[in-house]
């Protein structure tokens, strides 16, 4: 929790956008940072709320412990909370961005109040942790001797190498596009995460070990017979480039594009 009366005493607050002027001249992430004093406020208004649904069963997929690091950074204690945030996700960046944010929505001051700015505290823990030097590469002590192979790059893919790298195993993730990152990389524009955010990672998780084959189609460049062959284990990721209908009168009129393949096709560029 962070400070009992603080739902009480501080407004909600998130990011401020720049001048649409401004954003019009560009494709890049629009969102100004907020200070670290102005965090610390937001994250006081996470009250003693007895069950914390923003990380429970109907909140938080990956059960990020949200008051802990809430009242961690109402106390300025940023270091323990920047362990914290990554002890659950390793890419707190990403969600904090992309993440359209369910904890935020089983808040418990929804019943009286609007929510805790769960997600512009989250941005602000990961990119305090970049800027204080803890996002460097931790690369196992011991190694196992074992190969592990990983299909698809995208945030599962990427999740599953790094944590299996650390635990020692040789891990290699293979990825049919040119670069890796996945639909996160060729799904999602710049304006909503840039992409040099995904490089660095990649940059920490090859530190580590992993190593990153892009350009291979498995199936079509690679039989699995071979790769099942050359591993002791497979981890199939691959995400879906495929478009959902919209299921309306007119989806199917001429000039009427489903928005996947516009993406993809942007983001390769």
């Amino acid at each position: 929790m962070g400070k009992v009366t603080g739902f009480l005493e501080i407004d909600r607050q998130v990011h401020k956008y720049q001048p649409a002027s401004d954003r019009i001249r560009h494709f890049r992430e629009f969102t100004l940072p907020m200070s670290d004093k102005e965090v610390e406020k937001q994250a006081a208004r996470c009250m003693d709320c007895g069950i914390p649904f923003c990380h429970g069963p109907t909140g938080c997929p990956i059960h990020n412990q949200i008051p802990d690091w809430n009242d961690l950074v109402y106390n300025g204690d940023w270091d323990n909370a920047i362990r914290n945030l990554h002890s659950t996700n390793n890419f707190p960046e990403f969600t904090g961005r992309i993440c359209p944010a369910p904890c935020e929505e089983a808040c418990t001051l929804n019943l009286e109040d609007i929510p805790v700015a769960i997600k512009t505290v989250e941005q602000a823990i990961a990119d305090k942790a970049y800027e204080t030097g803890h996002i460097r590469p931790y690369p196992p002590e011991k190694k196992t001797g074992k190969r592990v192979a990983v299909i698809g790059s995208g945030p599962a893919g990427m999740s599953a190498a790094q944590q299996l790298g650390r635990a020692g195993h040789d891990v290699h993730v293979y990825e049919r596009e040119s670069r890796p990152g996945g639909l996160m990389r060729y799904g999602i524009p710049d304006f909503k995460i840039e992409k040099h955010y995904i490089d660095r990672r990649i940059e920490q998780m090859q530190g580590e070990g992993v190593t990153f084959h892009c350009g291979v189609n498995v199936g079509v460049d690679k039989p699995v017979a071979e790769l099942l062959a050359e591993h002791d284990a497979v981890l199939y990721c691959g995400g879906s480039e495929t478009p959902r209908a919209a299921g309306i009168p007119g989806d199917d009129l001429g000039g009427v594009h489903d928005a996947m393949p516009y993406l993809v096709q942007q983001n390769r560029r």
